[in-house]
């Protein structure tokens, strides 16, 4: 089988880098194992500029689809599906903000927001150009969205599949817990057509009977979990017992489903036959581990990326805590690193006139080198608790992430996003953009992983 690739909210070319085992800039001008015949990259939210489009473009050129046109920097739900090329393998890591893990799940609004709608994109690519396998990414409370109706939105999604004919794997995946440098969870989603090879030696080596009582059906799903699937071969875990693996049928029609379906879905799981066989498992990893450490610039770093001490501490650098309930701090004092992080306890008043005191816990100041880095975020460099914080290797200094190391965090080559083609003209990406760009990416090292299993897989498909 052709290892033919169409990309989806392809963003800065995370699974193009992976699948092709992009390390530094230089392998992008190497000959690519897969071959993507076409691309979407579109940002509503940039009225004048295109950056995450530009620079794929930069790197790798654009794709037309069968009309002859460039139709990879269009509204997604505006293309028509039917021109698309041709593709064996359908990737995407699909933007859901509604319930992403920068907000609370109690606000989640699920896929009636207006980033859950993209879902209905990939689903009529799917009914259009019916690729045999399907890779995608998302936030990991994907599987637990709406917070009203556990379990629903997926649940939506499943069924989807298994209306065009598909067994779904899916797997919550912790880079770090596999020796990368980021703590970031993931939820990772791969679908093939029941009528591939892969699929029926599955079924072969299991010994799945569509037919047999459910503790057998139990026992042939455990072993897909736990050793023999998709995810179990990338990314191995330790053995689990089958009888705790639950089952739920998906019902019939997603206009029932949306209406009453709630499940409790686990970290691993599959879909097969419209039944759900899902289990938390947990990883079994006994490799190196890359450090935010191991990623930091040892040589001389920009100034611009030092932070002025007068914006660093208010106060004596041991001080944690802040107590405003009597009295508020002066604002000077309040717009600085220290307070931003550190605890505090403050009046607040809700909505319908209720007094009470808010207070949030202290986190560390200096990030650890000796840790992978915290999830990275699209506010990553703005004045936020969720900013990284180091230590400069080469002068001690405090200071924010480089572009380069936000790169590096997310297995990109250093420098990936310095450049876009824009208008046919090359141009620098503006920084707050290329941080951006990162906190919005996936990690490129856990795709490369997948993408090895992946060509084992297309190498036993006619």
């Amino acid at each position: 089988m052709r290892r033919t690739v169409c990309e989806l909210f392809a963003g800065v070319g995370g699974f193009r880098c992976g699948l092709n085992g992009v390390k530094t800039l230089a392998d992008i001008k190497k000959p690519e194992r897969w071959e993507t015949v076409w691309f979407s990259q579109w940002e509503p939210a940039e009225k004048n500029t295109q950056y995450a489009h530009d620079c794929y473009v930069y790197h790798f050129g654009t794709c037309l689809d069968q009309n002859g046109e460039d139709t990879t920097n269009l509204n997604i739900e505006d293309v028509d599906k039917r021109t698309l090329p041709d593709f064996n393998l359908l990737v995407g890591g699909f933007p859901c903000q509604d319930y992403s893990v920068a907000s609370s799940l109690a606000t989640s609004k699920g896929l009636e927001g207006k980033k859950g709608i993209l879902w209905w994109s990939i689903r009529e690519t799917i009914e259009e150009k019916q690729p045999p396998f399907v890779l995608l990414e998302n936030v990991d409370r994907l599987i637990k969205s709406p917070a009203r109706q556990r379990g629903r939105d997926f649940g939506i999604m499943l069924a989807c599949f298994r209306d065009e004919g598909y067994t779904v794997e899916w797997r919550i995946i912790n880079a770090a817990e596999y020796g990368f440098q980021q703590r970031r969870r993931r939820a990772f989603i791969f679908a093939y057509k029941d009528g591939t090879r892969y699929n029926g030696d599955i079924q072969t080596r299991t010994g799945y009977d569509r037919d047999a009582e459910a503790d057998k059906k139990r026992m042939s799903m455990s072993q897909v979990l736990l050793r023999d699937g998709f995810f179990a071969r990338t990314f191995p875990v330790l053995d689990g017992a089958p009888k705790k693996i639950q089952i739920k049928e998906l019902p019939q029609g997603l206009g029932a489903l949306s209406d009453s379906f709630s499940f409790g879905f686990e970290n691993t799981g599959i879909m097969k036959d419209g039944v759900v066989y899902t289990l938390k498992t947990v990883p079994a990893y006994e490799g190196d581990q890359v450090t935010l450490g191991d990623i930091m610039e040892t040589g001389q770093v920009e100034e611009r990326y030092f932070i002025p001490k007068e914006r660093l501490y208010y106060a004596a650098p041991d001080v944690t805590h802040s107590d405003e309930t009597e009295k508020r701090l002066p604002k000077e004092d309040r717009q600085t690193w220290q307070y931003l992080r550190g605890a505090k306890k403050l009046p607040r008043k809700a909505a319908n006139g209720h007094e009470y005191i808010f207070s949030e816990g202290a986190i560390p100041m200096i990030d650890a080198e000796d840790r992978p880095a915290r999830t990275m975020l699209t506010s990553e460099g703005n004045f936020s608790r969720t900013t990284h914080i180091v230590r400069d290797k080469k002068t001690g200094r405090v200071r924010l992430l480089t572009a380069g190391e936000t790169e590096r965090i997310q297995g990109f080559p250093t420098d990936h996003t310095k450049y876009c083609l824009s208008n046919g003209q090359v141009v620098e990406m503006p920084l707050n953009k290329r941080r951006f760009m990162m906190g919005n990416a996936l990690v490129v090292d856990l795709v490369e992983l997948m993408g090895r299993t992946l060509e084992r897989i297309f190498e036993m498909e006619p």
